[in-house]
């Protein structure tokens, strides 16, 4: 039996799509189409019906489900292990910008030297944008804001950094008070639909804070650039750096908030690049050890 007509017939399913399965194989919708019929009569049942573009297991199909994962699951493993010595693989990883610019490059880095042979295609963007692409298994992982909603079952988290939300301002206010702060000078928000930016606006909400809005944008370097040149205050996370050099802020912290913006690796389980992914989590448990030490060290 071939591997791949049951990889198409599982892509299928987790999908309800032909054309979907195809685009991910890389092949035409009739090319997966004729491995699913050449799969049910190597078998003797149909696996699939289809309602319009929607194609869902018959019961047979079903009934072999779990077979077929397992078989897959198994395949892959034994690919891996094949690679082990040479380890060797691509790696598709997520990232939003100020993971790209200050968790990631030195995890990067350091993988880059113990493993030349791996390669890895960064993807830029937003975390829901991110999630929904490890979801779908478009990603193997990536470096999000961690969701305020349960994760599936079929994925994994690690919280990498978790960042304070903090009232950002221009040094040349002397207010103390955040509040007061954020009540009393043109407001920068950080965009809602962002998940960093919905916790911001959390924390606005549950204290009734009267605003006079400004801008609302979704690059955090940009809002401290633009409260840098006194057009406005802010409430952001205080993110991993590097920040935009020169600039003259104040960061001040918020009264009795426990409130973060938690940030991490998302992962599939299931992936077929696993061992890619634990040697990333590996390399930034050893970065983020090695932070520790000569922080204590410098206390």
């Amino acid at each position: 039996m071939d591997t791949q007509f049951l990889e198409s017939f599982l892509l299928v399913v987790e999908h309800g799509s032909v054309a979907e399965a195809a685009r991910r194989l890389n092949l035409t919708p009739a090319g997966v189409t004729q491995r699913l019929k050449a799969l049910e009569q190597e078998l003797g049942m149909a696996l699939v019906s289809r309602s319009g573009r929607t194609v869902r297991p018959t019961e047979a199909g079903w009934s072999i489900l779990p077979q077929v994962q397992s078989l897959l699951a198994g395949v892959r493993d034994l690919r891996t292990i094949a690679n082990e010595k040479s380890f060797a693989g691509k790696l598709n990883l997520g990232g939003i910008s100020s993971a790209l610019t200050g968790l990631l490059p030195p995890v990067l880095s350091t993988l880059a030297e113990k493993y030349p042979l791996v390669t890895l295609f960064v993807h830029p963007g937003s975390s829901n944008d991110l999630y929904a692409k490890v979801i779908s298994g478009e990603l193997d992982a990536a470096v999000i804001v961690e969701p305020q909603f349960s994760l599936p079952k079929t994925c994994d988290w690690v919280t990498w950094r978790a960042e304070p939300l903090i009232v950002l301002a221009h040094r040349g206010i002397s207010e103390r008070d955040p509040h007061a702060i954020l009540e009393s000078q043109p407001f920068i928000r950080y965009d809602r639909k962002q998940w960093g930016g919905r916790l911001a606006d959390d924390y606005l909400q549950q204290n009734d804070l009267s605003l006079t809005d400004r801008y609302e944008l979704d690059s955090l370097e940009t809002i401290a650039v633009l409260v840098d040149r006194q057009l406005g205050v802010s409430l952001v996370p205080d993110w991993a750096p590097p920040w935009p050099e020169g600039l003259t802020l104040r960061k001040l912290p918020l009264p009795l908030s426990s409130q973060k913006r938690k940030v991490g690796l998302l992962w599939r389980r299931s992936t077929p690049r696993i061992r890619l992914v634990q040697a990333l989590l590996a390399e930034q448990l050893e970065i983020a050890g090695a932070d520790k030490t000569a922080i204590r060290k410098a206390g």
